[in-house]
């Protein structure tokens, strides 16, 4: 997800995208760990798109909050 994609999402679903992408590196590890997967390299980025999406909510109530 790129941050382009980011900025066009509303709060609501920002929340709802992390609680997503939250489960799916829940199933990701989870299915590494009984066999491996066929690119262990989504498992990162998965983790990096968490990262990506909270640093904008973060943003979002420092700007609100500075209101």
């Amino acid at each position: 997800m790129k941050n382009s994609e980011i900025l066009e999402l509303t709060t609501e679903e920002l929340n709802a995208r992390v609680s997503e992408e939250k489960a799916n590196l829940t199933k990701l590890k989870f299915a590494h760990a009984v066999s491996a997967i066929e690119n262990p390299m989504r498992i990162t980025k998965v983790r990096k798109d968490i990262a990506r999406l909270n640093t904008e909510l973060t943003k979002r109530k420092a700007a609100s909050a500075s209101e």
